[in-house]
């Protein structure tokens, strides 16, 4: 009998100990931060403190109490009470642009096409490549204000192809060994306006389907030069807080390199790729349904509409206020649209569209209604949407089509805009806050390389409506300003759903990659003239830090 009791004792004793083991047991993970103000961009928009990261992914959020209580990280990290927040995503943009471009001469910021003839003359790019190239300039900041043309670059170079790009990427200026090197004389097939000619002669001013020829006939580098290149903007773009980007237009040939960059695992960035609708793209990827490589997504087809404001082929309803001769330039039409919209509804493709001028936004809108039934959630995107009749928003909300918006654009352009546009639609262009409330949702970029590789810039625009000087006092058309709240939400969670990623990352909650951008101020909480100078702490991907500026 007392043995009995004795074993009943020890086996109670043994199985509390076992019960009391199994509660306090905490599960091991790699990373625990504290110390910091987490945004989480969740539904509810929780700010917490701490938050636990294991195999890359976010586990939990919470207090640091709750946290530690449940977790054994191999790696505890302070935050030193700063501001977190996931991830940033440039929603349309050019990184494979931007990559070439780091060779080429910098031409942005130029006041006069003297300095861009200089800047090109103290370039190490005469020496280096068979081909003098530019980007960058932009004749609204000249005195002035109209395109140059090619004698000067004739006469300096007359032996040498030389083709610059305006700021825009809609128009380029050649001279005449880029000209026929490219084929590009008097008689062209081009459309009318994409080959400038006065007096008979070519000035070389080049746009849309002209210009991207004519860039189409300057030597690529090697594939390992593009590499590196690549790997450049990619440090450049995590530098800024990026941690996923949108590039917004690719061949065949630059998804195949990418894509088997991806597969060595050379880079680490987020890309969701717009392909262009090219028989390649639309055989090779297209027809087989949405890729998916690990960090690498195509699920798009990237069409344009009209061309860009600064050079007036942005396609109008009424003629340009400052030069009634033009109305812009109508790069696709809707019949050509339409063949590529039917694809994409066959292969579960979405179909993003350039549209600058309200002519093409609303031909574009017109099409899509076609294809598209009310409360669809294919995501078909119009990009940029800088000029919208007020008539036409209600089709952005009928047919759920996304507006995909830059705020910078807003306030690089504010300075000429009412110039091309005149004093009422002016007051219809850049309304970020009237197509945010069509959806209840809009996706923000930059559109770099045409703008700076900056989302704090992008969070600073939209909200303040001012460039970094601070103007102007009261914002530009301030009524269209994006809430803190919204204009985060733009370049995380939503740009994310933009791409039909929300599911992997763009907040910070469980199950998703563990994206953030630790910076030195709080974005939320300080004045708004205070956010073009934040810094950029750290950022992470997939719980690696893949920048720090103190190394």
């Amino acid at each position: 009998m007392y043995l009995k009791k004795r074993y009943l004792i020890l086996s109670i004793a043994w199985i509390v100990l076992l019960l009391t083991q199994s509660c306090t047991m905490k599960k091991r993970v790699d990373t625990l931060l504290t110390n910091a103000r987490i945004y989480t961009m969740d539904d509810s928009s929780t700010v917490c403190e701490a938050m636990v990261v294991d195999q890359g992914k976010v586990v939990r959020t919470g207090s640091a109490d709750e946290l530690l209580a449940l977790y054994e990280p191999k790696n505890r990290l302070d935050a030193n009470e700063k501001a977190i927040f996931p991830g940033f995503i440039d929603a349309h943009c050019h990184f494979h642009g931007l990559a070439l471009g780091l060779r080429w001469v910098d031409l942005v910021g130029c006041t006069s096409f003297k300095e861009v003839l200089d800047r090109i003359s103290k370039s190490d790019t005469l020496n280096q490549d068979s081909w003098i190239t530019g980007r960058g300039w932009d004749q609204n900041l000249w005195e002035v204000k109209e395109f140059p043309d090619k004698r000067a670059l004739d006469e300096r170079w007359p032996d040498k192809p030389v083709v610059l790009v305006r700021i825009d990427g809609h128009s380029v200026l050649a001279n005449q060994v880029a000209l026929n090197r490219a084929g590009i004389g008097r008689d062209h097939r081009y459309s009318k306006g994409e080959v400038e000619i006065v007096n008979g002669k070519l000035t070389g001013i080049l746009s849309e389907t002209a210009a991207d020829y004519i860039r189409s006939a300057i030597p690529k580098p090697s594939i390992e030069a593009t590499i590196d290149l690549l790997k450049e903007a990619e440090y450049l773009c995590f530098s800024q807080g990026l941690t996923g980007v949108s590039d917004a237009g690719l061949d065949n040939a630059t998804l195949n390199l990418i894509d088997s960059i991806f597969q060595d695992g050379i880079l680490k960035i987020h890309i969701y790729a717009m392909a262009e609708p090219t028989e390649e793209n639309i055989h090779a990827y297209v027809t087989n349904g949405p890729y998916h490589n690990g960090r690498f997504h195509i699920c798009s087809i990237k069409l344009y509409a009209d061309g860009s404001l600064g050079s007036r082929t942005a396609l109008l309803k009424r003629p340009y206020s400052d030069d009634p001769s033009k109305s812009g330039i109508q790069v696709s039409s809707p019949d050509s649209i339409r063949e590529i919209c039917e694809i994409a509804i066959a292969n579960d493709y979405q179909v993003n569209i350039h549209c600058i001028g309200d002519r093409a936004v609303r031909e574009v809108l017109d099409v899509y209604a076609e294809y598209l039934s009310i409360g669809n959630d294919r995501r078909w995107r119009i990009e940029h949407a800088q000029v919208v009749d007020p008539a036409d928003l209600i089709l952005f909300k009928t047919y759920s089509i996304i507006p995909s918006v830059q705020a910078t654009h807003a306030t690089s352009d504010m300075y000429w805009a009412g110039d091309r546009l005149g004093p009422e639609r002016i007051t219809w262009a850049y309304a970020y806050k009237e197509l945010l409330d069509q959806n209840g949702w809009i996706p923000n970029g930059t559109d770099f390389p045409i703008e700076r590789v900056s989302p704090l810039l992008t969070f600073y625009a939209a909200v303040a409506r001012k460039d970094v000087s601070g103007y102007p006092a009261n914002g530009f058309q301030p009524e269209n300003s994006l809430s803190r709240e919204e204009a985060l939400k733009s370049m995380t969670i939503w740009a994310a759903k933009a791409n039909f990623e929300e599911k992997e990352y763009g907040s910070l909650e469980p199950g998703k990659w563990a994206d953030y951008v630790i910076l030195d101020q709080d974005i939320m909480e300080i004045p708004i003239e205070e956010v073009p100078v934040v810094k950029v702490l750290q950022t992470w991907s997939h719980g690696e830090k893949v920048f720090n500026a103190s190394k």
